[in-house]
């Protein structure tokens, strides 16, 4: 009755960090809007048919995929399937999923370290901007990162209990988070083998089996549903989304695979101007600028940055300058080139707020601080403590590195070779092992996102915490050794880079955050002679949590819930409480337009169709009803022909065409403004600001980004990013945005 009575013992803590992680992650999710609403429609269309539920497709009518695999959105879907489709019923499963993770690690961390330990790393979770940020959108990071930590837990558990099947589902659960993001899951493997190697007590001969079989499953579960997509049939499956070849294989490997270590060159009309750039180095306030390409300008305007390998057409066209390429013979529509962006890659490929913060820097809170969409520093070895990506995730990661030399020497057995590990030093060659890969990927690679910084959030805040623990308890032992000096030098330091991120938004606060720490510092020597070790010790946590806590609160306190999720100061500002909502399009809906082409709809399978996602995608959630994005996300996808697409206009499936300006298949879109019926609207300034092609677009995009013309191009907040041009071509760029100079078509069967 006492063993059971201790296991149902509660750890009151935990309960109280759990609760403020539920009010991070959970608080204003009511006002998540859209979210991110290229996986928002691709939830609506997947709650309609099972087919559409299988395949991740993004339009009811099952024309292309998203650009991710289905296992997170599964999940959304069945959650929306349940609640219906609402902005927190789709966040809920992210909302979730990080209050796993913080479960998780801190019953990782308990065993072998302690309850301080793991609760520090629970709060240090917590408590990391950028997971309070994904947290709270429909994006995938959250829950690809509870599956691998779900993974790495049951490899701890195999290990100490000698389970070899336990081995086979934690590298099978690995298999299963590529089904989420991909290669992005590949990151901690390395980790995963060296750690069991080193750590297991089975015989070499047990070890080498166990780890063939562990492949295997890894193997099998990874490659399951990508060879069931490619093995079906392309007629009666959707296109695969930002793939150039139809294929789940070549969009993981290539587009989300190769491409984010060199630089996207496929599906996406080029690489980007602000790729490898500091925020501070960039026009217009960073990445994203006032919301067109990056550096709010078009990526032919901004020299030959966007130049990159292109994608070809159907009979190989290439393209020039980062201009999109046409998808069937490679030529570039001369009247739509100039207005065409090198938008960003894949559905996360939506431009920064861009708005100037208090002290002017770059980045999308004004700081440098995080969150553009390619707002990621200069490549190198601190890329990560820069001021684009630092604020994201780094406040803890000098005590995190100073704290695993001092656990790795606290638990080191005195008894054993130099070689051999104790079980906690396996533990801790496991969080290093996942740190300092996925570190250096991110310190070299060419094309990612600053949201994708949550890969580090488990090892820093697990490192940070075991080590705060030893490192505690080395000083405050008897005498003055070498160790003793640890805690100060981690706590001087991390202090020091804290201030400096404070200082790239406030002016007095970075003192008083350096006052603090040196009160703390010296509470500790004080401490250290007079046994008050725990009012030090909470001085010492105070010190240095209480400027990550206050960058954390920001996406909470602005009820944000976008595309690109980032956190800091300058969020409050733009939201003015009033929510982040939107994805790549931004929700935004021209009534008039829908009204027309519902009542119009007739036999025709598709609402209308246009060039790309961010245009379609809010039409599909507002309605319901199928919108053909012919270029999938960019408008670059080679998904349709020309010939397929005047198949199905003479079927009658198409009837509605519109042309918003945006990137696209140029082939078809000339076919259209040959062929088709020009529909004017009153809502719609296509009959007095535009002759149905890009030519206003290109006329405005040329223009200095100025930042005064988004109040009046499609009802466009200001400062909102977009993938497209400035001004009135950002209006009609802007996904279903109808009041720039997009233009609806109708098509005769005929």
């Amino acid at each position: 009755m006492e063993k059971r009575k201790r296991h149902l013992k509660i750890d009151w803590w935990l309960v109280v960090i759990l609760l403020m992680a539920a009010w991070f992650y959970g608080w204003n999710i009511w006002k998540a809007g859209s979210a991110n609403d290229y996986y928002t429609a691709a939830i609506v269309s997947m709650t309609q048919s099972w087919h559409n539920f299988w395949y991740a497709a993004f339009d009811p009518a099952g024309f292309i995929t998203v650009d991710k695999p289905p296992v997170a959105l599964w999940i959304m879907a069945i959650f929306a399937k349940i609640f219906g489709v609402h902005g927190w019923s789709i966040v809920l499963p992210s909302v979730l999923a990080g209050l796993g993770s913080v479960g998780l690690l801190y019953h990782m961390i308990k065993p072998k370290f302690g309850p301080w330990a793991a609760r520090l790393a629970a709060l240090f979770m917590t408590l990391t901007p950028i997971v309070v940020a994904d947290s709270r959108t429909n994006n995938m990071d959250a829950i690809l990162i509870f599956f691998l930590l779900l993974a790495a837990d049951f490899l701890f558990t195999a290990i100490e209990k000698k389970r070899a099947w336990l081995v086979l589902l934690s590298f099978g659960l690995i298999g299963v988070s590529f089904n989420i993001k991909m290669l992005q899951a590949f990151m901690i493997l390395p980790a995963m083998y060296f750690v069991y190697w080193i750590s297991s007590r089975q015989s070499i001969k047990k070890r080498v089996l166990t780890l063939i079989g562990a492949t295997a499953a890894l193997i099998a579960l990874t490659l399951a549903w990508p060879v069931a997509v490619d093995s079906t049939s392309a007629s009666s499956r959707p296109y695969v989304g930002s793939s150039q070849k139809n294929s789940e294989l070549e969009l993981a490997f290539g587009y989300n695979g190769t491409e984010r270590l060199l630089g996207q060159s496929t599906g996406t009309g080029g690489a980007f101007p602000g790729m490898n750039k500091n925020s501070q180095e960039m026009p217009n306030g960073g990445a994203g600028g006032n919301g067109g390409a990056p550096g709010g300008q078009t990526a032919q305007n901004d020299g030959q940055a966007a130049q990159g390998t292109p994608p070809n057409g159907a009979d190989g066209g290439t393209q020039q300058g980062g201009t999109p390429p046409t998808q069937q013979n490679g030529q570039q529509d001369g009247n739509t080139q100039n207005a065409q962006q090198a938008a960003p890659g894949g559905a996360e490929g939506m431009m920064g707020q861009g708005k100037t913060g208090a002290k002017g820097k770059g980045g999308p809170d004004g700081t440098g601080g995080g969150g553009g969409a390619f707002a990621i520093g200069s490549a190198g070895p601190l890329r990560l403590l820069q001021s684009d990506l630092g604020p994201l995730i780094s406040w803890l990661l000098p005590l995190a590195l100073i704290g695993f030399i001092s656990a790795y020497a606290y638990y080191r057995d005195p008894k054993k070779k130099w070689y051999q590990t104790t079980i906690q030093q396996g533990h801790l060659w496991f969080w290093i092992g996942w740190l300092v890969p996925v570190y250096g990927f991110f310190a070299v690679a060419s094309f990612f996102h600053p949201y994708y910084m949550i890969m580090l959030a488990p090892p820093i805040a697990a490192l940070a915490a075991i080590g705060l623990t030893t490192l505690a308890k080395q000083f405050f032992k008897k005498g003055w050794r070498a160790s003793t000096f640890l805690l100060p030098a981690a706590l001087a330091v991390t202090i020091a880079l804290e201030a400096w991120y404070v200082s790239l938004y406030y002016s007095w606060q970075p003192w008083a955050l350096a006052a603090l720490g040196t009160l703390s510092l010296i509470g500790l020597f004080i401490a250290k002679q007079t046994k008050f070790i725990k009012p030090a010790m909470g001085l010492t946590l105070a010190a240095i949590l209480v400027a990550p806590a206050w960058w954390s609160a920001t996406p909470t306190l602005a009820a944000e819930s976008s595309a690109i999720p980032t956190a800091g100061p300058s969020l409050l500002e733009q939201s003015q409480g009033g929510g982040m909502g939107g994805g790549i399009g931004n929700g935004s809906v021209d009534s008039e337009l829908l009204s027309y082409v519902l009542k119009h709809q007739e036999s025709a399978t598709y609402l209308f169709a246009t060039s790309d996602a961010g245009t379609a995608a809010p039409y599909i959630i507002k309605s319901g009803k199928a919108v053909m994005a012919t270029g999938g996300f960019n408008g670059t996808d080679p998904a349709i022909t020309l010939k397929e697409f005047k198949a199905l206009v003479k079927e009658g499936k198409v009837k509605y065409y519109y042309l918003s300006g945006r990137s696209s298949n140029s082939t078809i879109a000339k076919w259209v403004e040959k062929n088709g019926k020009k529909i004017t609207l009153s809502s719609s300034k296509s009959s007095t600001s535009s002759t149905g092609n890009a030519s206003s677009a290109q006329a405005t995009a040329n223009q200095p980004n100025t930042g005064q013309q988004n109040s009046t191009a499609g009802n466009v907040p200001d400062g909102a990013g977009t993938p497209g041009g400035t001004g009135a071509a950002q209006g009609e760029m802007q996904g279903g945005g109808m009041g720039g100079s997009g233009t609806l078509y109708e098509l005769s069967a005929d």
